[in-house]
Formats: structure tokens, C-alpha cells, sequence
């Protein structure tokens, strides 16, 4: 008996003279490019290597487009934007040793932010695997070893049959929810090896959809409608899962207020009436979030910066919607529910029921003027002009890159992202030099809308090297480097915990004169011309720089008091 089944699985007469008669030269090189364009990756970032030439050999030959950084990091960095802004595993190429692990800190911000990227890395030579001491150039008696802890599965080749299925097992991993980084190694000599295998066509790599099981969201639905005092945390994995508009409707049925987290920014509109906006980092949302009867968490696990600190203790019921199995109930006993946001939010909205409460929109009012009031005593008016300076200057749709700044720590709490994706920082991780590497990822992801990149100047010194790279591909990002001669925020720490700083003042460049060296304009700026300058600036074409010399100063903190 002939199945369905069977059929589709038999080759056309083309394609079995295709399998039979595969060009000459090919390399296991070309089959992890034939992979890779099967699978729909149209971009790699990297950096060649040793070991790693028979890749870069084929993706040369291949239409595949190659964007080079300087610095592994900082490709890792590019990969981990490109991947965020298309929701595609943006290819990272990779040599060993040395070059692989220098693409660790962005691996990390990858996994912590589930962005996914697929980092190819070579190896050495089959012969030198297994841990002996062969003397081989960036030898590691387990390269591998290094990545597990970070990366979301990890995928080592030995022949050249095995690539194809490699590459795709590692594609499905880091696009299934939740999204991250996955790391292949493939020793140089499998790269360099002649095949006689067929071209690769077929290659399905679609990941499984993380469904909620129905008992859980009829439960939740059911806290929910017949809360006295709902309320919704939404984190980023409302925004990876392409699920804000889910989320205003079932705010709005359920009259819940919603707060955004850092990674969560843009989840929610800014203005709209049941928005708590950002300010996480602050007491009197924490107090607001802590009344809630039932608390719907969506897309976040509660961590140090969503939970002010780890001072929020809820008092009410919490429901938890998260797609990392490990943030269930890490932090908080609640309703978890192992699902994609989107979803989940879905559920909720076929079997929630509406809810009637005219006080909600007025008890967002009265909490937001609350912490208006409590930033306007500190007299930050030079903080909130810059902010909104860079809000007016940034055009509406044009996503932004922070890095670990005082700028950014403000833009966490006060920036609106003016929608969902839009705003990306380094908060997964914390790592410096994130910015401006990640906005050129951005860029290449989607050239018709400038990129903004914000960093501190000791953040820049991280990524000055990609002003080649800006420059080499004609990146449109604007850099805007916030230069207060040390690390800021650091600076700001020390002196609040010990009375005196310790490294964190630094000797830097003048970033225009460093920029136009590399062929890219930049000015310096002030405060007040800094909307000008940087619209200018976002409104050129091409890389551009921009200095604000200043010394900004962050919000008083409200978890110490706990």
C-alpha cells in the first residue's frame, strides 16, 4: 500500500540527476552555506580566522551577504540586533579559540535577551578533538565547554554528511521559543574537505509552537475576570512574540493597568490610559503592582531590574506567562504558565470576560503625578531636557541601541519607545560596548530607517573599532556618546557606597576628531543643540557621530530603603 507520505518523498527526474551529478569543488564549507540559504538566512556577520577560511572561502562564492567587523564581540553584538529587528537566527562566522571566545559577552546578552543568532565556529583539525595536547594553533582541550553555560544548545561536527543536519538543528533551537543563541563547531579539515554530497535543497528547520495548555489559561482567565484590582507586567517576551496588540485588548477587557519592563519597552502604548509607562525602579509603582489582587506577568521572569530590585513582593494571586521554563515561579509562587506570549494572550482573550471599573484610568493618573513629583524634587532638569532632546531628534519608527550608560539607565524608566522593538539595550547581560555594534546589525536588518546608537564614553572605547565597519558598508546609525569622563554610573555607585571612587575615571579621545579619522562626520554638541544636532545628524545618510560633553546624574534609587 502507497501512502501519501511516500510519495513526496520521491525525487523528481531533475532532482535525482541534480543528487547524482553535484558540481565539482564543492567543500564542507559549501554545505554550510547551501544550509544556511535553505534555511532563509540571507546575511552572515563575522570575522575570518585560521581555521575558518574554508567557510568564509564558500560563503565568498555564495550568495550570501558577508558584513566583517573588527572585533568578535562586537559581531556577536551585530548578530544578536539583526536577529532582534527581523526575528530571523542571524548567522555569526567564527574562528577558534581566541576569536570564538571573544564572541562570549554578547553570546551572554543574546541568551539573556533570547535573541537569536547562530554562531558557526571552526575548530581545529578532527585529530586535535577529545581533549589531547596536540600544539594546535588556539587549541582548547573543550572549545565547546565554554559556550554551554551560555548558549541554548550546543552542536559539534566531525564529518562532512553531518553538517547539514547540524545547522538546521541549531536554526530550530535558537528560533524556538523562548529565542536565544545556539553554537556550532565544525573542525577546519571537515571545512576544507572535498563532498561529493548533493547540493542541499531540502531543509526544514520550522520550530514548534509552545501552545498553553488550556486548563491553565481557563484558570487564569477565570482570576482575572473577577479581580477587584487586576494589573499586567509586560516584559519582553511580549515584544519578541509580536503580541502588543494582544496585550492592549486584554488591558483594555480586563481594565488592567500595565506596566512595561526594560526589555518590555514599547509593549504598551506610552500615553495610553492604563499605562503604568516604565518606572519599575520605583516605590510607589512597586506599591501599585504589590495591591494588585491578581498580577498577570507576561513575557517576564521578574528579575533584579523588573522587580525594583527584588524589593516588589506581591500580595495578591500572580499569574505568569513565560516561554523560558526556567523563569517560572523563579522568583515569585504564581499560575505558571509554559507558553509564548502571544499565545497565551490569545487564550486569555477567548475565554476572559470583560470588566467595568471607572477608577482605573484616574489610579494610573494619581500613581504617574506621583512619580513625577518625587523626579522633580531631585532637580534632574538637565537628565529629563537630554531625554527628551533625544526623543524629539529620533524619528518615530527608528529603533535605538542603548548600552550600559546613566542616559540609558534613564531611558529604561522615562523614554517612550514610541512602539514594540523599537527600543534595545544591554540590560539582559550589562555588558559594555553594546550599542554601537547592535545598531549597525540594525541597520544592515533594515536600511530604510536610520539607527540611533547611545553610549557612555567608556562604553564607546569598547566598539570604536566598527567606525571602520560603519564606514566600510556605509551603515546609516547615528552614535550619540554621552562623554562625562569615566564610567558615570560606576563613578555614581562608589561614591554613594564608599565616599570615594576607585577606576573610574578615564583619559579618552576627542571622539570628533577620532570619527573623521575614519572618514565619519561628527560634531560636538550641548545640551541645547542637541535635538538640532542629533536630526541632523539621523537625517544624513551614512554613519555619523555626536558628542555631548556632559555629566548627567541618575534618579534617587527607592529600593535602598527597603
Amino acid at each position: 500500500m502507497t501512502h501519501d507520505h511516500d510519495l513526496e518523498l520521491r525525487p523528481t527526474a531533475a532532482q535525482t540527476e541534480a543528487a547524482l551529478n553535484p558540481p565539482p569543488g564543492r567543500t564542507g564549507g559549501d554545505l554550510v552555506v547551501e544550509t544556511l540559504a535553505g534555511l532563509g538566512a540571507t546575511t552572515v556577520f563575522g570575522l575570518p580566522g585560521q581555521h575558518a577560511l574554508g567557510l568564509l572561502d564558500a560563503v565568498g562564492r555564495s550568495d550570501l551577504r558577508y558584513v566583517g567587523l573588527r572585533v568578535e564581540n562586537n559581531a556577536g553584538f551585530a548578530a544578536d540586533a539583526y536577529g532582534r529587528i527581523t526575528g530571523e537566527a542571524a548567522p555569526l562566522l567564527l574562528s577558534t579559540g581566541p576569536g570564538a571566545l571573544t564572541s562570549l559577552a554578547a553570546l551572554q546578552e543574546a541568551a539573556a535577551a533570547s535573541a537569536p543568532v547562530l554562531a558557526i565556529s571552526s575548530q581545529v583539525p578532527t585529530a586535535g578533538l577529545g581533549g589531547g595536547r596536540h600544539g594546535y594553533l588556539h587549541e582548547l582541550p573543550d572549545q565547546a565547554a565554554s559556550f554551554r553555560g551560555v548558549v541554548k544548545s550546543v552542536h559539534t561536527v566531525r564529518t562532512p554528511s553531518q553538517i547539514p543536519s547540524a545547522v538546521a538543528a541549531a536554526w530550530k533551537s535558537a528560533l524556538s521559543a523562548p529565542h536565544g543563541p545556539v553554537w556550532v563547531e565544525i573542525p577546519q579539515d571537515v571545512l576544507l574537505a572535498g563532498t561529493s554530497l548533493p547540493v542541499v535543497t531540502g531543509v526544514d528547520a520550522t520550530p514548534e509552537e509552545l501552545v498553553p495548555r488550556v486548563e491553565l489559561t481557563a484558570v487564569a482567565a477565570d482570576l482575572l475576570s473577577g479581580a477587584a484590582r487586576p494589573a499586567i507586567v509586560a516584559g519582553g517576551g511580549v515584544v519578541r512574540a509580536d503580541a502588543s496588540g494582544k496585550l492592549r485588548k486584554l488591558a483594555e477587557l480586563l481594565r488592567a493597568p500595565v506596566v512595561t519592563t526594560p526589555g518590555g519597552k514599547g509593549a504598551f502604548p506610552w500615553t495610553h490610559p492604563l499605562s503604568l509607562q516604565s518606572w519599575t525602579e520605583d516605590r510607589h509603582i512597586t506599591d501599585f503592582l504589590e495591591d494588585a489582587d491578581v498580577l498577570l506577568v507576561v513575557g517576564s521572569g521578574l528579575g533584579e531590574l523588573s522587580s525594583n530590585y527584588h524589593t516588589f513582593k506581591p500580595r495578591g494571586r500572580v499569574v505568569q506567562i513565560e516561554a523560558d521554563l526556567g523563569k517560572l515561579e523563579s522568583n515569585h509562587p504564581a499560575l505558571g504558565i509554559h507558553a509564548d506570549a502571544r499565545l497565551a494572550l490569545q487564550a486569555l482573550l477567548e475565554t476572559a470576560s470583560a470588566r467595568e471599573d471607572a477608577s482605573a484610568a484616574d489610579r494610573v493618573r494619581e500613581v504617574l503625578a506621583r512619580v513625577r513629583d518625587r523626579i522633580a524634587a531631585q532637580e534632574l532638569t538637565l537628565e529629563q531636557d537630554v531625554l527628551a532632546s533625544v526623543r524629539r531628534a529620533l524619528p518615530a519608527d527608528a529603533p535605538s541601541f542603548w548600552d550600559m550608560t546613566i542616559l540609558s539607565y534613564w531611558a529604561w524608566s522615562a523614554f517612550d519607545a514610541k512602539g514594540p522593538n523599537h527600543m534595545h539595550s544591554a540590560q539582559g547581560a550589562g555588558g559594555l560596548g553594546y550599542a554601537f555594534p547592535a545598531a549597525l546589525g540594525a541597520a544592515v536588518a533594515d536600511p530604510t530607517r536610520p539607527v540611533l546608537a547611545v553610549s557612555g564614553d567608556g562604553g564607546a572605547l569598547y566598539s570604536i573599532a566598527e567606525l571602520a565597519t560603519a564606514r566600510q558598508y556605509g551603515l546609516d546609525v547615528t552614535w550619540l556618546i554621552v562623554d562625562d569622563g569615566g564610567y558615570g554610573i560606576l563613578r555614581e555607585y562608589m561614591t554613594d557606597a564608599f565616599g570615594r571612587t576607585t577606576g573610574t575615571e578615564l583619559t579618552g579621545p576627542d571622539f570628533v576628531a577620532l570619527a573623521e579619522s575614519f572618514g565619519v562626520p561628527g560634531v560636538r554638541t550641548s545640551p541645547e543643540n542637541l535635538a538640532a544636532d542629533l536630526a541632523k545628524a539621523l537625517a544624513t545618510p551614512g554613519p555619523s557621530v555626536v558628542v555631548l560633553p556632559a555629566l548627567l546624574r541618575m534618579f534617587a534609587p527607592t529600593h535602598l530603603n527597603d
